[in-house]
């Protein structure tokens, strides 16, 4: 049966519990003449009479009590499938997928996320560890999360860290056997431990900057990784210098176990930021997660709540 015919079903199911075209015609918004063609369409195409017709009522024929034994459950289910779909509307629920380094998963979102998948049941969060510049677009992630310096232009971004920090630091026992870099360029004659990223495959060069002056050092050595927190690993076993968010670096530091130097030369940029295309249209769920996750630095005044980033290179 081609799919317009379903409103002739509904139709003769309406004829049938009102037991007039008349209410029937009023309660679907037509006229009663358009009706009844309908109803004698449809009794054309099936091939018997559904209702038996007087000058006083409407009613169904043994045929059109089968039929409407059939439909009026399954219009039900229809009617109650499609109530469902509008409270799931606004109803906090589904699964968001977001991309993300493994920095910013355990330092912000794991604990971010925690009370509100807690509160909220329905809502599933699905994270994909990459610390490359994935594009969320064309791999179907609902976000992504990146330093605020590398969100591009034409995304919607929301601050969910503080200003962040690159340090250079390397295990005392290394440091016992090399002597303290006084400036940036002497990295390179340091077996530094580099930092590959997956994306383009190329190696990262270490930023630096004191008074309006940029510097950025191609470092080389034995070991090249392309995640932060392996470069940590072996930083703290002496395998050499590395150059890592301080926030990973600060507990090792302050407990000895690494030394920082070129402390003046590691300025602060900004820190981690969710994004997300203009289109995307925000779900209850999404919502949710946004404010759950958003950075709100108690020393500062109210930001915007939402705002583009100048993308950089």
């Amino acid at each position: 049966m081609s799919r317009e015919n379903f409103n002739d079903l509904h139709a003769f199911l309406m004829v049938a519990e009102k037991g007039s075209f008349t209410r029937a015609a009023t309660e679907l918004g037509v006229s009663q003449s358009a009706l009844s063609h309908t109803i004698r369409g449809l009794e054309e195409r099936v091939g018997i009479r559904l209702l038996t017709r007087t000058t006083r009522s409407v009613s169904p024929t043994e045929a059109g009590e089968r039929l409407l034994r059939t439909l009026d459950p399954c219009f039900t289910e229809i009617q109650s499938g499609l109530a469902a779909l509008s409270e799931l509307r606004d109803k906090p629920a589904g699964t968001i997928r977001i991309s993300s380094s493994g920095h910013a998963t355990d330092s912000i979102l794991l604990p971010r996320l925690a009370p509100l998948l807690d509160r909220y049941p329905d809502i599933n969060v699905e994270i994909s560890i990459d610390n490359g510049l994935t594009d969320i677009v064309s791999e179907r992630f609902d976000a992504g999360v990146r330093i605020g310096e590398r969100v591009a232009q034409d995304m919607i971004a929301t601050r969910i860290g503080p200003d962040m920090r690159l340090v250079v630091v390397a295990a005392p026992t290394y440091f016992t056997r090399q002597p303290l870099p006084e400036a940036p360029g002497d990295l390179t004659q340091h077996n530094c431990i580099g930092f590959r990223f997956p994306t383009s495959g190329s190696l990262y060069a270490w930023e630096f900057e004191r008074n309006s002056r940029e510097i950025n050092v191609h470092t080389t050595g034995q070991l090249i990784i392309n995640d932060t927190q392996p470069i940590l690993t072996a930083a703290l076993a002496g395998l050499g210098v590395a150059f890592i968010p301080e926030d990973m670096a600060r507990p090792h530091l302050d407990a000895g176990r690494l030394m920082q130097v070129l402390k003046d030369w590691c300025p602060t940029f900004p820190g981690f930021h969710l994004y997300y295309p203009h289109r995307r249209q925000s779900s209850p769920a999404f919502s949710l997660l946004v404010e759950a996750l958003r950075y709100h630095d108690p020393r500062q005044e109210p930001q915007p709540r939402e705002h583009p980033l100048r993308e950089t290179t």
